[in-house]
């Protein structure tokens, strides 16, 4: 019997980076979870926990509200506290910077400017350190206030009163982030100096909309709910999100509900959308999920 091919070694890109972060919350805890799965040696800096609270608590705000979480985004990751209004701890830290080769930060532009962290002093201090600043919103807008379900308000993904399913400018600023810190190593390879590479959130939602602002995902769109093949329906225990977009998938699919199937304009008919949604509304979960398997259907059903 011929043994299985090992599975190729996971790439370490950054090994041998060494990444120093003071960023709390998601974004940047998400951003140096991804960093250190590339091979980079992470150490993260927190303030000091709440007055009053028990020895060993963490000082960032997500340790304190969903530990989960926390454990999960810091697992393997060495976590110290300084306090950056102290004198001693500002010594600490920059000897640790000394060592860094990319600082990851999530403060307002003024906040660094009052720790004495603000990128000129910085870099003349640091000349080979890169900074990965991940703000809210972009060049002057860097102070305003804001959080991940504005910015998402702002890009046009927030269509009603329910809460979106996941933190989708937070996660996808964390994406940008720890590309950013690969553009940092990369641009230091070449020119042998630190570079500055700001990360917005506003901008990690304006990239996630760019689907919608072309009119995919809007009512009209393929992919926004005028294909028939392409939305979420009741099923007789459940719903069913279908995605059977392509020809081929939509053929199969008109044709297991029993409908004519013409061309592409098939699955954009009223008719069509009808049909498909009587024939999926009659069935269970079970059996659809056995129709997908025997016809080739690209659908998942839900509870």
């Amino acid at each position: 019997m011929t043994p299985a091919p090992r599975p190729a070694p996971a790439l370490k890109p950054l090994r041998g980076v060494r990444v120093l972060s003071l960023a709390l919350n998601l974004p940047g805890p998400a951003a140096l979870m991804r960093i250190k799965a590339m091979g980079a040696t992470c150490v993260k800096a927190e303030p000091p926990g709440p007055k009053g609270a028990p020895a060993g608590t963490s000082g960032d705000p997500m340790g304190q509200y969903n530990a989960n979480a926390y454990a999960t985004l810091h697992q393997g990751i060495k976590v110290i506290a300084l306090d950056l209004k102290s004198d001693k701890d500002q010594i600490a830290l920059h000897k640790a910077l000394d060592r860094t080769d990319v600082l990851l930060t999530s403060f307002r532009p003024s906040a660094l400017e009052k720790l004495q962290l603000g990128w000129k002093g910085l870099h003349k201090r640091h000349p080979t350190l890169s900074v990965v600043a991940i703000v809210g919103a972009p060049g002057q807008r860097a102070e305003e206030p804001g959080h991940d379900l504005t910015y998402l308000a702002d890009a046009g993904l927030v269509t009603g009163l329910d809460l979106p399913a996941t933190l989708f400018a937070d996660m996808g600023g964390a994406l940008m982030a720890s590309e950013a810190v690969l553009r940092a190593v990369l641009a230091r390879q070449h020119s042998g100096k630190g570079s500055l590479q700001e990360v917005a959130l506003s901008d990690a939602a304006a990239w996630l909309a760019l689907p919608r602002t072309w009119g995919l995902t809007l009512p009209t769109g393929a992919v926004g709910g005028a294909h028939a093949g392409y939305r979420i329906y009741p099923c007789k225990d459940g719903r069913v999100a279908v995605a059977a977009l392509e020809p081929h998938f939509a053929a199969a699919l008109c044709s297991a509900a029993g409908i004519p199937f013409s061309g592409q304009r098939t699955p954009l008919e009223p008719e069509t959308h009808h049909a498909i949604a009587a024939f999926l509304r009659g069935r269970t979960r079970r059996q659809l999920d056995r129709l997908a398997e025997e016809k080739d259907i690209p659908l998942h059903t839900l509870a």
